[in-house]
């Protein structure tokens, strides 16, 4: 059986249930990303990473932590600009993250997601100090600060704003395959933020940890990975052959967040939202 617990506060709830060890039935789980390390007690040593190596496991090493090396990402995000075709020329549509800044875009006149996680992804190639340099001159174009996705690409399909500021692209793809003719359309700016997604696990106190392997081996499949993107078109990882992630970063730099950087990402998302000058959602 399968179930997903979408949202902070269901992942919060199931973690304190594993905790408590009331999380029974499960084998493989979801690890929110920053959660994790909360997870880690929790979870089965296995070494998955040591077993794909030597060919037991067909699941590709980079898809595996390479420090505790029991945890497999399934799938992959990317940061893009959504933009409303209908209120912008895609020439005009930022090309580059600081593209943002320049002075016809100060104002109000784009949504930005008050959780930084786009430019924390920025910091494997910008480093953390420009990307903290970056969210204090973005705080200063006055964007319209939001928290989600959702609300963000349902805005600029209607026509409210034209630009969006670092949607995950699997969302926008989505939208775009739920919508017909909306006028939400996509750009990469470079360096496309990049991340791995869907950390998957399995519990200790699993009674079917070796079916839990397969599974997770099937997961980053090929097979697994084309009905990924066939129902919810974007959402395969960026390393699965023929993904749609893999076609539309061909030829362009990509900043990437791997395994070394997770741990850290608490502490880079406090330090860029204080940059940001601890802004509250917008919800006008």
């Amino acid at each position: 059986m399968e179930e997903r617990s979408p949202g902070t506060e269901a992942a919060q709830r199931f973690l304190m249930e594993v905790k408590a060890g009331l999380a029974k039935g499960w084998d493989a789980i979801t690890l929110r990303t920053d959660l994790r390390g909360e997870y880690a007690s929790h979870l089965k040593k296995f070494d998955i990473l040591g077993m794909a190596r030597h060919g037991v496991l067909n699941i590709p090493p980079q898809l595996i932590d390479s420090k505790n090396r029991n945890v497999v990402a399934i799938t992959s995000e990317l940061h893009v600009v959504g933009y409303n075709r209908k209120l912008i020329s895609t020439d005009k549509v930022p090309s580059q993250w600081e593209d943002f800044l320049k002075p016809e875009y100060k104002g109000k006149k784009f949504y930005a997601d008050i959780r930084p996680l786009m430019l924390s992804s920025l910091i494997p190639v910008w480093g953390l100090e420009k990307a903290l340099d970056f969210a204090r001159k973005i705080a200063a174009q006055e964007p319209i600060w939001i928290r989600g996705n959702p609300r963000g690409l349902t805005a600029v399909a209607a026509g409210e704003r034209a630009l969006f500021m670092g949607p995950y692209f699997g969302s926008l793809r989505v939208q775009q395959k739920k919508v017909a003719n909306i006028d939400l359309e996509y750009k990469l700016a470079e360096p496309v933020p990049a991340r791995l997604n869907e950390e998957n696990g399995i519990l200790a106190a699993s009674e079917h940890s070796y079916t839990a392997l397969l599974w997770l081996e099937f997961l980053v499949s090929s097979e697994a990975q084309k009905v990924i993107d066939q129902y919810e078109p974007g959402e395969a990882s960026l390393f699965a052959s023929g993904s749609i992630q893999s076609d539309v970063i061909r030829g362009k730099k990509v900043s990437t967040m791997q395994w070394e950087a997770p741990e850290k990402l608490e502490g880079w998302l406090k330090d860029l939202v204080k940059a940001y000058g601890f802004p509250n959602a917008d919800t006008k």
